[in-house]
């Protein structure tokens, strides 16, 4: 399978890595907006690019009937548009704020813990999320994820990185040198603290779970989450 990288940082030459050890071929690299979007020979783009450069590097794949996956977050107020601009060309989109096998499973434990904890109003629900210095937006899209998860299973209503206020996540971002990305959920009554949490050790279980769907999206139609991919949920 030939891949294009749309986004050639630590993430695209971790992908780059796996892609590799897997026998597909690297066709196109994309680091800079001046550099050359040529498609030809592309069965796959991934992007792992940057939140200003997401939208356009999504739609230039998709002009070119090239399938793309995306794991660039801090864009997703441009979501709808992105699948309307999908459905439009016909084309074929999967977006993941976290393509990790292993995060993947845990939103699914965070779902239904999440349904076990609606009914008992006594305890109150944080987030904290832990990623390297250089990650640009927070909170992290995975946070976001497992937010609208808990929102969608509860009666909170929104989340926030400031001061908690009634029917309202707290979202709590840190930035630590050299850290992939930790994600705990705390649910905290005054008799005791239920939690959930998910250690990233490297960045290669993201960019192993970013191949798999590359390999899975090829030739199919339409738009996809990573539920689709791992066949759960």
């Amino acid at each position: 399978m030939n891949i294009a990288l749309l986004g050639y940082g630590r993430m695209g030459k971790s992908i780059e890595v796996i892609a590799l050890t897997r026998n597909h071929s690297i066709t196109l690299k994309i680091s800079d907006a001046s550099d050359t979007f040529d498609f030809t020979n592309v069965d796959v783009a991934i992007d792992f690019s940057i939140p200003v450069a997401a939208v356009s590097n999504i739609k230039k794949a998709l002009d070119a009937g090239v399938p793309v996956i995306s794991g660039t977050t801090g864009w997703l107020d441009q979501y709808n548009d992105v699948i309307a601009y999908c459905q439009a060309k016909r084309g074929t989109f999967l977006y993941a704020s976290n393509f990790s096998l292993g995060v993947n499973i845990f939103f699914e434990i965070n779902t239904r813990l999440a349904q076990l904890m609606a009914s008992h109003k006594n305890y109150s629900t944080e987030i904290e999320e832990i990623h390297h210095t250089k990650k640009l937006d927070a909170p992290s899209g995975t946070a976001i994820s497992l937010a609208d998860q808990i929102i969608e299973n509860t009666d909170y209503n929104q989340w926030t990185l400031g001061t908690a206020s009634t029917n309202t996540i707290k979202i709590e971002a840190k930035r630590i040198p050299d850290v992939p990305g930790t994600h705990e959920i705390n649910y905290t009554s005054d008799i005791d603290t239920i939690s959930i949490k998910h250690t990233a050790h490297s960045r290669q279980g993201f960019a192993m779970g970013a191949v798999i769907a590359a390999e899975w999206i090829k030739d199919k139609k339409g738009i996809f989450s990573m539920k689709d991919v791992l066949n759960i949920g």
